[in-house]
């Protein structure tokens, strides 16, 4: 099949691909680099929970790409987020069987601590932005768990530049859609 074979090809360049931005890590040490250096950033954060197996939960959820996956994307190959995979985020029209956009990126860094499970990963070239976003599920110290979005990211493509706000207005949309299905898998409980 075509479509098959395509994405044999587009992961086969992204395997051998390098990020394409100098800060790989950065939302790591959650000191995003921003408008100087001609990144948009942001930090959008929802609640999803309280206590531990809800942080757990959760924390499965996020590094098995359940944010991706729950937003309506497909991840190609299906292997939870380890540093150094590398993966290709497809975008479907519905009710269509080919993808309509396939995005290759990187695991550059995860996290599985007492208080924050989560990832992040890099943009590889064939991306339509060049930047980095992380994924992470958190808890307090009164048990409340959250799950945090953040990244910094400027057009790395021709119609990602043409689109400018409407470029912006997309991505907030596809990262509400992250937390609000990771909000509603975690409140539904395991299948």
């Amino acid at each position: 099949m075509v479509v098959k074979r395509s994405l044999r090809a587009a992961y086969a360049r992204a395997r051998a691909a390098q990020p394409c931005y100098p800060e790989v890590g950065a939302t790591g040490e959650r000191a995003l680099p921003g408008a100087e250096a001609g990144y948009r950033t942001f930090r959008r954060r929802i609640r999803v929970g309280y206590g531990q197996d809800t942080f757990e939960r959760a924390g499965a959820l996020v590094l098995a790409w359940g944010a991706q996956r729950g937003a309506g994307f497909g991840v190609r190959p299906a292997a939870p987020a380890v540093p150094g995979a590398t993966v290709l985020i497809v975008a479907r029209p519905p009710g269509l069987p080919f993808p309509r956009l396939v995005v290759p990126c990187r695991v550059v860094w995860t996290v599985r601590a007492a208080e924050r499970i989560g990832f992040a990963y890099g943009t590889l070239p064939g991306h339509p932005e060049c930047g980095e976003e992380a994924f992470v599920v958190g808890r307090e110290a009164d048990g409340l768990v959250w799950f945090e979005v953040m990244a910094f990211s400027r057009p790395a493509r021709w119609y990602a530049r043409l689109g400018g706000p409407l470029t912006r207005l997309l991505q907030d949309l596809v990262v509400r859609r992250y937390l609000l299905s990771v909000a509603a898998a975690v409140r539904e409980g395991p299948p």
